[in-house]
This record gives C-alpha cells, sequence and structure tokens, in this order.
C-alpha cells in the first residue's frame, strides 16, 4: 500500500471564467495527508449479485460535453460534441447495504482498512521526501472536521482531518458505525475499492461522458441535473452545504453531512443526487488538456486519454470524479455543476466520495 503525505485536491470553483483557474488554486486546493495505496489483487473475486434490480436505462444520444458558462474551471473548455450509447445506471449511489452484501460475499479489505507501506510509497513519491511519522502510517481515511469560526478557504487541510480507524464501516473513525444508515451512500472508497465491487456485480465505473449525459437527464445545456434554477433558490434539490463553509451549516436541505439516497427529487431520467451528496468515481484518467484533443470532430463513447498527468502534482495519477458533495458551497465550490470535474488518486479516500456502476445494454 502507498500512503501520500501530500496530495491536492481539487474542485469546481465559483466565479468567472477569467478567474476561474486562480479561484480553483487558492479555494480548493491544499496539501492533505491522505491515503494512497498501491494496485489491489481483484483476481479471487469472482462475479456474484449481477443483478440488474436499481438501475435505468439510458438511451443513446449526441450531446455537447462540457461548460457554456463562465462558472467552469480550464479543464471543463472547450465544448465538444459527444456520441454515446445506450447503458444501464444505478438509479442510486452504491449504498451501504449494497457494499456490505459485497464484504460479505468476497471478504474484500477495503484502501482505508489496510496499512500503509513506506517501502512502496517511496517509489511513487520524489526523492528525498521525508518519511512521515509512524502515527500517520496507519489505516485511516479522511474526515471531514469543521471549524468554529470563518477561515480562510485556501488550505483544505483546514477542515480535513487524517482520521485513524475512518472507514466505510466507521464513517467518523473508530468508534462510528453505519448502524442504521443502511440507505446511505457508502464513503471512504477508493477507486480501486469500487472496481473491485464493480467486477463483482458484473458491471462497471461509468465513463466521464457517460455520467455527465445521464446527468444532464436529456435537458440541453443546462448547468445543473434540474435546469438552471440556482442551487438555494426554490425547494432544496440537492445535498450540499448551505452557510458559511466550514463552520456553519444552515441544513437548509436537513442534512449536515450525507443523506439517505432518494432524499431528493431525481432528474428527468429518473437518477438521484447527481448533483451534490458524495462524489462519484469515473472510469477515465484525468488530464486537463483532455477536452482539447476533442474539440475538432465528434467522439463516439469517449473513454478518458490514455493515461493521467496532472501538473500540480505530476508524480501522482489521477482518476476523474464527479458531481459534488455535502460539502460543495458556492463560495469556494460549485462542484455540483453537471460539469464540473476533480481529481483524485485512484487509492485515495474520503469521507465524501462515493460511486455508482453502470452496464452495457446486450446487444
Amino acid at each position: 500500500m502507498i500512503f501520500l503525505v501530500s496530495i491536492i485536491v481539487s474542485c469546481s470553483s465559483g466565479g468567472s471564467k477569467k478567474n476561474s483557474q486562480r479561484d480553483s488554486m487558492i479555494a480548493c486546493e491544499s496539501n492533505l495527508p491522505s491515503r494512497l495505496a498501491g494496485s489491489t489483487d481483484t483476481s479471487s473475486i469472482t462475479q456474484g449479485d449481477s443483478s440488474i434490480e436499481g438501475m435505468v436505462k439510458i438511451p443513446a444520444g449526441e450531446f455537447m460535453m462540457g461548460a457554456s458558462d463562465d462558472e467552469g474551471r480550464p479543464d471543463e473548455y472547450p465544448q465538444h460534441k459527444v456520441k454515446v450509447d445506450g447503458f444501464l445506471i444505478d438509479a442510486t449511489e452504491v449504498t451501504n447495504a449494497q457494499f456490505e452484501k459485497f464484504i460479505k460475499a468476497t471478504g474484500y479489505i477495503t484502501t482505508a482498512e489496510r496499512k500503509p507501506d513506506w517501502e512502496e510509497l517511496k517509489k511513487q513519491l520524489p526523492a528525498g521526501t521525508p518519511k512521515p511519522d509512524d502515527s500517520l502510517l496507519v489505516a485511516a481515511s479522511l474526515v471531514f472536521t469543521p471549524s468554529e469560526q470563518p477561515i480562510s478557504l485556501d488550505d483544505a487541510s483546514h477542515w480535513w482531518t487524517w482520521t485513524k480507524g475512518a472507514d466505510w464501516k466507521h464513517p467518523d473513525g473508530e468508534g462510528s458505525t453505519i448502524k442504521g444508515k443502511e440507505n446511505f451512500p457508502v464513503v471512504h472508497i477508493s477507486w480501486e475499492d469500487a472496481q473491485a465491487y464493480c467486477k463483482w456485480s458484473g458491471k462497471r465505473l461509468p465513463t466521464e461522458a457517460e455520467w455527465e449525459w445521464a446527468a444532464r437527464g436529456g435537458l440541453n445545456d443546462n448547468k445543473y441535473p434540474w435546469g438552471n434554477e440556482d442551487i438555494e433558490t426554490g425547494k432544496a434539490k440537492a445535498n450540499t452545504w448551505e452557510g458559511s463553509f466550514p463552520d456553519m451549516n444552515t441544513m437548509w436541505d436537513k442534512y449536515y453531512d450525507a443523506a439517505p439516497v432518494k432524499s431528493f427529487v431525481p432528474n428527468s431520467y429518473g437518477l438521484y443526487d447527481m448533483a451534490g451528496n458524495v462524489w462519484e468515481w469515473c472510469s477515465d484518467w484525468y488530464r486537463p488538456d483532455y477536452y482539447q484533443q476533442l474539440k475538432n470532430q465528434p467522439v463516439q463513447n469517449p473513454k478518458g486519454p490514455p493515461d493521467s498527468y496532472d501538473p500540480i502534482e505530476p508524480t501522482v495519477p489521477k482518476k476523474v470524479v464527479r458531481g459534488g458533495s455535502f460539502l460543495c458551497n458556492a463560495s469556494y465550490c460549485k462542484g455540483y455543476r453537471v460539469t464540473s470535474r476533480m481529481k483524485t488518486s485512484p487509492d485515495t479516500s474520503l469521507e465524501h466520495t462515493g460511486f455508482r456502476c453502470v452496464k452495457n445494454i446486450p446487444k
């Protein structure tokens, strides 16, 4: 396993297009202690529950992928034409009950439950990186910790804590439980954990294009899964942070952290929580210039770049996550926008990261 002492977490920033790169650097990216695990051996996992119950059929179609407004980060531009085949997608994020069924069937141990191996970690870190204190080299994950008063939003480590014992069964760390939260989205899930679940369930993670096409719900060039109405106008439409982040959540939407799936109205395709609640893993590698490569011609079923490159952290490969979470607030992160992209190393887990699966329609 690999533990990375410093990982940069990025999310979509509000503000004008002109300033979006500056804002994302200041407000959404900071050095965080975070777990990274090396490649996970899933060879012993065999397909189990291959039911398509709870999945929704998404039609084939063509759309303009990426941002057309002035609120996106640079990696959301330019818009480009994409065609996707029809597919099946989970109506909700994978729940604790569903994930527990997978664990009981396979005995799989998630990334957050494994102790990092410093010797393996060194292979992916810059030469000369000092070994972290042994107190950090423990089975752990990142847990949200609110501040007691308003603070500068230029360093995310002010509200994330590397917490011993935090994992999918103990979302707040040692002593916490998911009892009574069977219908909540499973969290503290790495990309590799999600891949393992997909293998067992006979499904796969969505491509970034499939995810955005599904999230749009058939609406053409709208900001959100429900249209263009601001998230805090009218009735609550998604589970996000209202108030002053990260010190005061007014809970206007009735939830402080994750909400049970199906707590809000679905989009026009019948999909729940495509905005807010928890970030969702996609299958694609992340490159900030990928959309530039696709701008000149329609692309059929894009699967992302062949490899990853993040200029902010060039030694660490990243996968794409989509949809925003219960921590997104317009003051620093509008990750609930349908085009918003975030990148995270495939063996990182956090309290606000989960997933949903897709499946090809048999021909």
